[in-house]
């Protein structure tokens, strides 16, 4: 939902809704619960997985330590899966000429600061920077330097844009907050 007036423009910014936060879920779950299905498996003598027999696997120590992987595999599952349906991350960026006001909003996890909200005038903004690191992982970053404090990110970590793509979204910001642009 990216949109643009005269006066205003808002981006909005994914979260943690990303195929490859449903893949990691998927596959820490669906491991963790075969660890743990192996080890009940061992634990009670019964065929709970079909391609291997419980008496191959002896509960203590092999057992007990399956179950351990189970349960701790859980955790960053559900913790991966929590963040999706909350979208952490997600929100949008507003910039508004005409109230000279620069508004960002991310959504974060529940609790007491589950919305989380920026707001300064225009007038500190200093530049557009963009921070460009190649290699593996690569690395590119698209922020807002403020006179006196520290730089905001306006897009998410991981946010899957070419070096071209990421250059005419940093021009175009620049253009319509009549700034300069940093780190090209």
């Amino acid at each position: 939902m990216d949109w643009q007036s005269e006066w205003v423009r808002v981006e909005s910014v994914g979260g943690a809704r990303r195929i490859s936060n449903f893949c990691w879920a998927l596959i820490l779950v669906l491991g963790a619960l075969g660890f743990l299905l192996v080890g009940f498996s061992s634990y009670s003598g019964r065929d709970l997985v079909p391609f291997l027999p419980p008496q191959q696997i002896v509960f203590i120590p092999q057992g007990i330590v399956m179950c351990f992987y189970g349960i701790a595999g859980l955790f960053p599952g559900f913790y991966l899966w929590c963040a999706i349906s909350w979208d952490v991350g997600s929100g949008y960026n507003q910039f508004d000429k005409r109230e000279g006001i620069v508004r960002i909003f991310r959504w974060g996890f529940p609790g007491e600061n589950r919305r989380i909200r920026i707001q300064f005038p225009t007038s500190d903004i200093q530049a557009i920077r963009l921070e460009i690191r190649e290699g593996i992982p690569s690395r590119r970053v698209l922020r807002i330097k403020l006179r006196g404090q520290q730089d905001i990110p306006l897009t998410r970590t991981g946010e899957d844009l070419t070096l071209g793509e990421m250059e005419e979204k940093a021009a175009e910001l620049a253009r319509f907050l009549c700034v300069s642009i940093e780190g090209l």
